[in-house]
């Protein structure tokens, strides 16, 4: 008999795997959609329906997720690592209600859709700039010369963070992204993540202490504001605040941009579609989050003992929700391995579900509904340049780590 689970631990970060994990997914869908993972020290979830109640499960918590990956470590590392549990323990992907709610009611106002919408005409300049910086090249690396800068500019404008910064942005997200991605503790990705965590801590400490001073028109200077007023935002809950939103507010979009271009490039009926039908927008965008989700799963902790698909799972286990895999099913999906750039309706959980839904989904999706048709539009010769495509190393932040775009 085949141990499905076995094969899986055994394929993951394999080339072939972050390549397509697709078909592995699959599999397990298909016959063992709960399955333990050695590798992850977790419950798998494969299944749509099982995917999305989890999501929304009242005893599948977060705030425990920390204290999850730091049972794993040496008494020693641990300490060592105490840096990053400070900047990410506050995180609000990684807290519950109440303080989960509070904290996201201070910034949901950032994200409203008239904010947001706000944004339209500096983000179609920004992705006008950055593809004509290299028109006369004819060629890109669209990762790091377009799908990178953007959201990160973007995020940073709004936060108010210095233009000379924004590079150690990426190289801080970037690393305080890697230390998990293993799906295992791994000692020198963890030590450099804290480090980095460190550094952005104190990046944001000088800042907000500058702002506490000379206040300006930005998030940081809003959340400064709460702070200085009371009990409604703690210090350590501002500089958590702010690493967690310049680390969300780019990641997720990069990944939607390069995957999203990729298999734009790899289907040029539903490219040429989009052309043809620039109104397209959102429903193009949700479907490309469908189709190679940005994130791939997220991890919940059992509060007390709970059961799905008849499989009992004891409390303080590990659970961790495959969205890319519940966003490939085909009893809800047709056609679930086939982009559809007019699939409608198209209920994807790339954002998650449920309270930890992506606080900068709206954001995320007006970037690429300017991003793509831009790119359309400006480059109608676009294509790939012949060379084999390697992968980030990771389990859930999935893209190219580089795109080569000729045009």
């Amino acid at each position: 008999m085949i141990n499905y689970a076995k094969a899986f631990d055994q394929a993951v970060l394999s080339e072939e795997f972050l390549s397509d994990p697709y078909p592995h997914y699959a599999n397990l869908r298909e016959n063992n959609p709960v399955c333990w993972s050695e590798r992850f020290n977790a419950w798998i979830l494969t299944s749509y329906p099982d995917v999305r109640a989890a999501l929304k499960h009242p005893q599948l918590i977060s705030g425990k997720r920390v204290a999850a990956y730091a049972n794993n470590l040496t008494p020693e590392l641990n300490t060592e690592m105490q840096p990053l549990f400070y900047q990410v323990g506050k995180w609000i992907g990684n807290m519950d209600p109440p303080d989960h709610k509070r904290l996201r009611r201070m910034v949901d106002i950032a994200f409203t859709q008239k904010m947001v919408e706000s944004l339209r005409p500096a983000i179609a300049r920004l992705a006008q700039d950055l593809i004509g910086k290299n028109l006369a090249r004819g060629k890109m690396d669209f990762v790091q010369d377009f799908a990178y800068p953007l959201p990160a500019i973007v995020i940073a404008q709004m936060l108010g963070v210095p233009e000379e910064a924004r590079e150690q942005f990426m190289h801080w997200s970037h690393s305080l992204t890697a230390y998990s991605g293993t799906g295992q503790a791994q000692p020198d990705l963890a030590r450099s993540a804290s480090i980095h965590a460190a550094e952005l801590t104190d990046f944001f400490s000088k800042l907000a202490s500058q702002r506490r001073l000379d206040p300006r028109d930005d998030l940081i200077s809003r959340l400064v504001r709460l702070e200085m007023e009371g009990d409604a935002l703690s210090t350590h809950e501002l500089l958590s605040m702010c690493g967690f939103l310049i680390v969300a507010g780019h990641e997720t979009t990069m990944g939607l941009l390069s995957n999203g271009l990729l298999a734009l490039l790899r289907n040029p009926t539903q490219k040429e579609a989009w052309l043809k039908q620039p109104e397209l927008g959102l429903t193009a965008v949700d479907e490309l989050l469908r189709y190679d989700s940005p994130i791939q799963h997220q991890t919940r902790v059992a509060a007390e003992d709970i059961e799905f698909s008849g499989i009992r799972i004891k409390k303080d286990q590990r659970v961790m929700p495959f969205l890319g895999a519940a966003n490939r099913d085909p009893d809800q999906f047709e056609g679930a391995d086939r982009l559809n750039l007019l699939r409608s309706p198209n209920h994807h959980v790339a954002f998650g579900h449920g309270i930890h839904h992506c606080l900068g989904a709206p954001l995320a999706r007006l970037e690429a509904q300017i991003a793509f048709p831009e790119i359309i539009r400006l480059l109608p010769n676009i294509r790939l340049e012949s060379k084999k495509l390697k992968y980030r190393l990771h389990t859930s932040n999935r893209n190219p780590l580089e795109l080569s775009i000729l045009f």
